[in-house]
């Protein structure tokens, strides 16, 4: 299984009245990615972390195999839900992925 966690942080001019409101929908979007993305396992949308976190929300995702990542990240379900719902809000983005043991 492979794991794939992706954290941002909002953009500065979103204000804090509207955050709660962008994670709820980006949960919902990302989270019906699963059976329209080969290989994508399972979602989950961290929308609070504990207080020593650098980032301000969090994608786990879990997928079958490596070759996954690349085939979720160019697929256009994946492309339409991230360019309408994440990417105009976030920035400082951080990724891993790995291989679980």
């Amino acid at each position: 299984m492979v794991y794939h966690i992706v954290m941002w942080n909002f953009k500065k001019e979103i204000p804090e009245e509207k955050k709660p409101e962008l994670k709820a929908e980006m949960e919902k979007q990302l989270g019906s990615l699963v059976g329209k993305v080969p290989g994508l396992l399972t979602v989950d949308f961290v929308t609070e972390p504990i207080p020593s976190s650098t980032h301000e929300i969090a994608l786990v995702t879990t997928m079958e195999k490596a070759e996954d990542v690349a085939v979720y990240g160019k697929h256009p379900a994946h492309v339409a839900v991230a360019n309408t719902y994440v990417r105009p809000y976030v920035c400082d983005r951080a990724c891993l992925d790995y291989v679980a043991k």
